[in-house]
């Protein structure tokens, strides 16, 4: 049996603006049918790799592959991909169904063909009842499925999304990222969607590359990435850490070297741990902050580093009752991550 090959295939990609490497000799494989995330704070270079992958601009070195075909070179109307911005980039005076049956219309597909199928990609974004509201009529989440249904409605074999939730608030992005998932197991298309935010990227995403200065830091599934962070950066990005350099790793953890403790993994006690595989450390509560789900316990370690502790919130009593008690941080060796030092 003939393996397939990967959606996409970068090989050494770089891109420079002149004295600045946006993009460092990236090497990167996505697989069909994958949603696959670019994560990274602004300037890592997550996006320029979108866009190169897109077309709208040209490599300084390096290939781009779509399933096994080099379209480095190609123009972007030359490639089978399609993408989803922000802003929604939707005609206002069209209707949602004008909208959607756009890019047929642009390939001369017929009109009845192609109002077949608009329809049926608003019903796949459950949005056939608003076929014909302009986008002015619809709420923010309705015009991202909108844009979702057009972008999808040519069959392309690659969808990209350059932080298509950016715009949306709290509540309606946790909305959308739900069906996001749903839209995308439903097409069996490879989704490469791009994002600064870390919650939404572990939410959505079968594998992340986390980016740092134009280069891949981290390539793995949202469970490897905040479990076992590799370096430094990784840990600090991609959720909360308690982070001990190589003199509180000797002096706190008891290891030599860089490590890491989620604040969930930590627990507080009133006396030093004594079970096996434990660990302890004294310190002072200095802040306590209601979260909802849990209470944030903010702890000033006697041998000087601070470190954050995650509670479920599970007790009645008001937050601040345990702001200058004494207490001990504990954990279990299991629970402390190796790092990469920083600048390695």
């Amino acid at each position: 049996m003939t393996e397939l090959p990967p959606a996409i295939r970068l090989t050494g990609l770089t891109k420079e603006f002149g004295a600045v490497t946006a993009v460092d000799h990236v090497d990167l494989e996505i697989g069909a049918g994958e949603f696959f995330s670019m994560l990274g704070p602004s300037g890592s270079g997550k996006t320029t790799v979108l866009r190169l992958i897109a077309g709208f601009e040209q490599p300084t070195d390096g290939t781009i592959e779509l399933f096994g075909q080099d379209v480095t070179k190609k123009a972007p109307f030359d490639r089978d991909v399609n993408t989803v911005f922000q802003d929604y980039a939707l005609f206002p005076h069209m209707s949602v169904l004008d909208n959607v049956a756009y890019g047929l219309r642009v390939r001369g597909m017929k009109r009845a063909e192609r109002r077949e199928r608009a329809l049926a990609a608003l019903a796949g974004v459950r949005l056939e009842q608003m076929a014909a509201r302009k986008p002015s009529q619809l709420s923010g989440g309705q015009r991202q499925r909108v844009a979702l249904a057009r972008a999808t409605v040519v069959q392309p074999k690659v969808l990209l999304l350059d932080e298509p939730l950016g715009a949306l608030d709290l509540k309606l992005r946790e909305q959308m990222q739900v069906e996001l998932k749903q839209i995308q197991r439903d097409l069996g298309i490879t989704f490469i969607f791009v994002t600064h935010d870390q919650e939404e990227a572990l939410t959505l995403s079968d594998r992340i590359a986390v980016f740092h200065d134009g280069r891949i830091e981290q390539l793995g599934t949202p469970r490897d990435l905040y479990e076992n962070p590799a370096s430094t950066f990784v840990a600090d990005f991609v959720g909360t850490s308690n982070l001990f350099g190589a003199e509180h790793s000797a002096a706190i953890i008891g290891r030599d070297g860089h490590h890491s403790i989620r604040p969930e993994k930590l627990t507080l006690a009133s006396a030093a741990a004594t079970a096996a595989g434990e660990r302890s450390a004294p310190g002072t509560i200095v802040e306590s902050i209601y979260i909802g789900s849990g209470i944030r316990r903010v702890i000033d370690l006697d041998a000087g580093p601070r470190v954050t502790v995650l509670e479920p919130n599970t007790r009645s009593r008001a937050v601040d009752d345990d702001r200058g008690d004494r207490v001990h941080v504990t954990w279990h060796d299991e629970d402390v991550v190796s790092l990469i030092p920083p600048g390695t």
